[in-house]
Parts: structure tokens; sequence; C-alpha cells
């Protein structure tokens, strides 16, 4: 049968209990602690209020439990630890503390900052009060992550792809719901869940009005690179007669243009790469973004014959975030799609693109 879930209630107590195990543990008996019952209105401000033997010194320690904090989480805390201290009677006699499943780096250093000791279950511990201290950091900490939000999802990809793009800019929820065609409060849940993960800084305003800006973009680039290359997309290959390789890129724009097809497309991979950030003497083929659906028709209304092998023009059938912010390139008068976009479909893995990749990324200077 299924674990029963435990309660709210019974994880405060449980985690109260790992702390006193913990300190008795790293101070060898010396500080012990006892649960005190949250009876009077100051101690229904925080979770948890033991008392902390020190020698002939009693301590009283509040404590709030979390179960995987970020900083943004912490803050919570912080401000009910602090509101629990400006009530207490014997504020140099109190101890401020954290409890939590798992602390990301930011919430730790947040904590320290504040002066409120911290502890992890996996056994990590800070204590710092008058002559004690108490640094207990073990490896292998449990991830954060299993409570993350999946952040590439179709449409909350296409905020991904935006904050990429004005990534050295102060931005709202709002503005990026005009750019990115979506929801204000999608963009407000990727923007919450990136400041969770510390990859973006928040500034002035509220709500949907609330100025963040994008501040890990190469963590978020690495992790957004790690969910494309998992993915699958409907490839078709083609042939498309040149007489020159250089030429092809300039040849199926002609093409494109004249068919007057009404459809979104971008050039993507290597040839497309390399016109963005030059690096090889040469590409003779192509890759095409285009919606689902629609290679076929754009195939024949320029003139593309299928090539089962040989060919040297690959369709690529895409929406959403692939289309977005596509970069017009004036010695071929052609959409290619974004560096990002760019970046991403090098990962494959063919010929020398992962080269290529590592040099594109160079320039994007991230």
């Amino acid at each position: 049968m299924p674990r029963p879930k435990m309660t709210r209630q019974a994880y405060e107590r449980e985690m109260a209990a790992a702390l006193d195990s913990a300190l008795r543990d790293a101070t060898a008996g010396h500080l012990t602690t006892r649960h005190v019952a949250n009876s009077s209105a100051k101690h229904s401000l925080v979770d948890v209020v033991v008392e902390l033997a020190a020698g002939d010194m009693p301590v009283e320690v509040a404590v709030e439990v979390i179960r995987f904090a970020y900083p943004r989480d912490v803050q919570r805390a912080v401000w009910k630890l602090d509101e629990y201290k400006r009530v207490s009677e014997r504020p140099e006699d109190l101890m401020l503390f954290v409890a939590a499943e798992s602390l990301s780096p930011g919430a730790k250093a947040l904590l320290r900052r504040h002066g409120i000791g911290y502890f992890e279950r996996n056994g990590n511990l800070f204590l710092r009060w008058r002559d004690w201290l108490i640094n207990i950091e073990r490896p292998n900490l449990p991830s954060i992550k299993t409570e993350a939000l999946s952040l590439f999802t179709d449409s909350r990809e296409r905020v991904i792809h935006a904050l990429l793009i004005h990534r050295n800019e102060w931005i709202t929820a709002a503005h990026l719901a005009d750019i990115t065609g979506t929801s204000p409060y999608t963009c407000s849940v990727v923007l919450q869940e990136l400041e969770r993960r510390e990859w973006c800084e928040s500034s002035t305003g509220a709500g949907r009005l609330r100025l963040r800006r994008l501040s890990a973009p190469r963590a978020l680039l690495d992790a957004w690179a790690e969910h494309w290359t998992r993915r699958t997309h409907h490839r078709s290959r083609w042939y498309a007669f040149v007489e020159h390789g250089d030429q092809l890129l300039a040849r199926l724009t002609d093409q494109i243009e004249k068919a007057n097809l009404p459809l979104d497309w971008a050039f993507t991979g290597a040839a497309a790469a390399n016109a963005y950030a030059p690096l090889l003497t040469g590409v003779d083929s192509a890759a095409m973004i285009v919606p689902p659906g629609s290679a076929e028709t754009l195939a024949h209304a320029i003139g593309l014959r299928p090539a089962d092998k040989g060919g040297n023009v690959t369709l690529v059938e895409r929406d959403g975030a692939s289309l977005l912010f596509r970069q017009p390139r004036s010695a071929y008068g052609a959409c290619f799609a974004s560096p990002f976009v760019l970046y991403l479909d090098l990962l494959d893995g063919r010929g020398r693109n992962k080269e290529l990749a590592q040099h594109l990324l160079e320039k994007l200077e991230l």
C-alpha cells in the first residue's frame, strides 16, 4: 500500500526532531533541546519553538520549516523569524533557524547574511551564535529540482526564448506576453520559476509590472539544450539543383519569394550558423524550419525533389519558439532562425556541428 501523505504538523515535528539530533551530535551533547508548545500568540508566528540548554543558559530557538527552498521561499521565512524576534521578551537569548529538506546555495547565503542558522535533512548544519560556530556541509545534496516546474512546454519555451534574446534588459511579464504571444500568467510563472532557480533577478514593481532580468543566461540555455536534444521532429530530405553549393541559400530564398507562400520559415543548421558566425570554408546543404504539415507544400512550390539519399535540403517541421525572433541576413535576403535556435540545432552531433556550435556560443558572449 502507498505510504500515507505526511501532514504539515507531522512534518514539522519530524524536522524538529532531526534538528535536535543534529545539534546533539554536532556538540557531543552540550546542546540539547526541548519542544515548546505553540500556545501563545507569539509562538504561533513560527512553525516550531524549542528551548535550547547550553550549560546553565537556556536559549529559545524559533524554527521555520520548509521543504525545498530557494531565496524567494527563504525570504518569507526570514520575515516571519524577524517578526518573532521583534516581539520576543529576550531577543538576546533567541536563536533563529530554518529547517528544510534542501536549500539552494542562494538560500543559504541569504540566511547567513541575516544571521539565521539552517539545517538540511541530509545533515548539513550551520549555526553562528555567541561563541558557537557550527558549519557542517555534506556532499551529494538531494536535488531541489524534484520540485521544479517544467520550463519547456510550448508556451513557456517561447518565454524562455524571449528572455535569452533580451538577456541584458529589465523586462516585465506584460511585455514578455506582448512579444511572445503568450499569456501574462504564463510569463509570470516562468519568471517566478527562474527566480526560484536563481537564474533571474527582480527589481521594482509588482505582479505583471514587476521588472526582472535574466542573470544566468548560460545556465538557462544549457537547460534548454538538455531538453532540446531529447526531442524529435519530423524531418524530410529533398534535393535542389544548384551549380555551386554556396549558392544554395540564395537560390532557395529566391524560389520561396517567387512562390509567395503564406507561411513562416527560417534557415537553420550549419549553413545558417556559418553565415551568422563564419568558421567553415563552405557548407553545401541547407536546413529550413517550416510549420508542421507544410513541408510538402513548400517543397513542391519551390521545385524540390524528394531525396532519400544525397539530398541537400532538409525541411524540419516545427512551430512555437523555433520561428520566433528570426534574423534577416542581407547577404541572402532571407530569414535565419535566431542564434539560440541555430545553436540548439547544431547539437545533433553531425559533421563539424559541435565545433560550429561552440564557435557560435562564443559569439553570443553569455
